[in-house]
């Protein structure tokens, strides 16, 4: 039951692949990745900037690099850990975080050519889906199980985040799968059963946010206009204008589970499976969706230099 929860969560759509197995010997877990052929056609979770840089994690403690606008990758030079990588972020151009199964958070001062161990638990495989900092100090971790953990000196030290429970429910165990922030620092975890928790002093207190709906959401993101937006599954999209104090239903136009979303600084872009490519403009109560021919099962999108998206799923780099 772990293994498979923890794979379907892990992957943020329920992907019917095998990312990590539970019962992985600890001696490999913190093995150094290795250097695949063609490591563009692994399967990649998530994917940011880091400057004018493009940087993707994935699989086998894959990290992809990127210094054309997506439309070349090379390996990392130096990756600590061969367990999959879920969630990937970046402070600034050269200090970066990534976090997956067994809880490991490893993090680069390079813009990700290289990287270190910050945090890893061979105890129990409780991976973690997401990570994001406000600067190069505050960052927080979510996973399995309300795993919440936070730093504030740059990933030194990680320390777990007692959380409250959730009206209704006798104990706060909801997975955690999106973690990302607003212009006004409030920080805001995306959760099962269209759930959200919500931090406006830096994460010393959490509050749970009822969106309405009642599946999981796997993703979240806030738009330069100020709006909120979190999607998930079936489709299923959601959005405040008031810091998450209330939510309306938004119809995505998409029938596969949305698996990201991202501030396109002109409005938002999303994907999600199925081949579904969302968008919407800034202002603009209404989203549109495309569905790739090929109907991959998209994990990641980033916008390029140029302003294009670069698009990411269970078989690699789609490009755009």
């Amino acid at each position: 039951m772990l293994k498979t929860i923890a794979v379907c969560a892990g992957l943020c759509a329920c992907l019917p692949v095998l990312a990590q197995t539970a019962d992985k010997p600890a001696t490999l877990i913190e093995a150094p990745a290795h250097a695949w052929h063609a490591p563009e056609t692994k399967m990649m979770l998530d994917a940011t900037r880091a400057g004018t840089r493009i940087v993707a994690v994935g699989e086998h403690g894959i990290v992809l690099l990127s210094d054309d606008d997506g439309r070349s990758f090379r390996q990392a030079a130096r990756v600590p850990v061969s367990s999959t990588l879920n969630a990937v972020t970046f402070a600034d151009a050269g200090h970066g975080w990534a976090a997956g199964h067994w809880g490991t958070i490893i993090a680069t001062e390079d813009g990700g050519e290289t990287w270190k161990l910050q945090r890893v638990d061979t105890s129990t495989d409780q991976p973690l889906f997401s990570v994001d900092f406000l600067n190069a100090r505050d960052g927080f971790a979510a996973g399995l199980w309300s795993l919440l953990l936070a730093t504030h000196d740059g990933g030194s030290t990680w320390t777990r985040v007692p959380l409250p429970k959730p009206a209704g429910g006798s104990r706060a165990d909801r997975n955690l799968y999106r973690v990302f922030s607003d212009r006004t620092n409030s920080i805001y975890v995306t959760a099962e059963q269209g759930a959200v928790l919500r931090s406006k002093d830096g994460g010393a207190n959490w509050t749970w946010l009822d969106t309405g709906g009642k599946g999981s959401l796997w993703a979240g993101v806030a738009a330069a206009d100020g709006r909120l937006f979190v999607g998930g599954l079936l489709g299923n999209l959601y959005e405040s204008s008031d810091r998450g104090e209330t939510w309306s239903h938004v119809d995505s136009h998409a029938s596969g589970s949305i698996t990201d979303l991202v501030d396109t600084r002109d409005g938002v872009a999303g994907v999600g499976l199925d081949g579904f490519v969302l968008e919407t403009q800034s202002g603009s109560p209404d989203f549109t969706a495309t569905q790739r021919a090929d109907r991959a099962a998209l994990t990641a999108v980033v916008i390029n230099g140029k302003g294009a998206p670069v698009l990411f799923s269970k078989d690699g780099v789609m490009g755009r």
